[in-house]
């Protein structure tokens, strides 16, 4: 096949995906291993990770890396078309995706809802079935307050997860409510009573000494207060 034909298969596919396309999504697109083998030492394919190339030309997206490894986890399935049970990014690299707080992202990590192996050291794919997740210049992520929860729940510093719930809140990529409701299963872990999310976000939010820590958490208060008044007017509307 000639090589400009190859490259107008190829490239309708990189142009959806950041300039990047799979071995499989090539092979499906009638481009054989040896063709790839080719443009690759020609230098019109970039190879990015194991069965993972950028066209050349196309400007390196931002976290290249982990979208490459997004990609390993279907890598027959276009971008376009996954959907979140074939992995939301998740834990640290959510954080760095978003740009909240510190902790190095050192690792790819995914949420995906059955379990898991990677062959890479640089990945780590969780179980999990995410109730909040968004999407990021076009990667499925779980949002902050979700966030928040898996990395207490990986036991990482409560200092470090302090500032990235201080970072989201004050950039408003979510609200303190959802943290109080995220963070209320890890309340007894840190001798607080059982389920009172709102008291660790306070002793949380407090460790940042963030100005506006007063007000995020008559925020989260409001909105819990009127969650419990729905839950309680449905419950006398049912028993009518």
């Amino acid at each position: 096949m000639p090589q400009a034909q190859t490259i107008d298969r190829l490239a309708p596919i990189a142009e959806e995906q950041w300039g990047l396309i799979t071995r499989r999504q090539a092979e499906q697109s009638g481009v054989s291993e040896a063709t790839l083998k080719r443009l690759t030492a020609r230098s019109v394919l970039e190879r990015v990770a194991h069965g993972v190339y950028r066209l050349a030309g196309a400007p390196v997206p931002d976290h290249q890396d982990l979208r490459a490894a997004w990609l390993q986890l279907e890598p027959g399935v276009p971008a376009w078309e996954r959907t979140w049970d074939q992995g939301v990014v998740s834990h640290r690299s959510a954080a760095a995706l978003y740009g909240l707080g510190d902790l190095p992202a050192d690792r790819h990590e995914f949420t995906l809802p059955l379990r898991r192996q990677s062959r890479r050291q640089d990945v780590r794919l969780h179980k999990g079935q995410p109730e909040l997740w968004t999407t990021i210049a076009g990667l499925p992520v779980t949002r902050p307050s979700e966030i928040a929860s898996d990395l207490l729940s990986d036991r990482e510093d409560p200092g470090a997860v302090a500032q990235v719930i201080a970072d989201a809140i004050r950039h408003a990529y979510d609200y303190p409510g959802n943290f109080a409701e995220a963070l209320a299963p890890h309340a007894a872990a840190y001798g607080l009573r059982r389920g009172d999310g709102l008291a660790l976000l306070r002793w949380l939010v407090e460790l940042t000494g963030d100005p506006d820590a007063p007000h995020w958490l008559e925020e989260a208060r409001a909105h819990l207060e009127r969650q419990r008044g729905a839950s309680a007017g449905a419950s006398a509307g049912s028993a009518e």
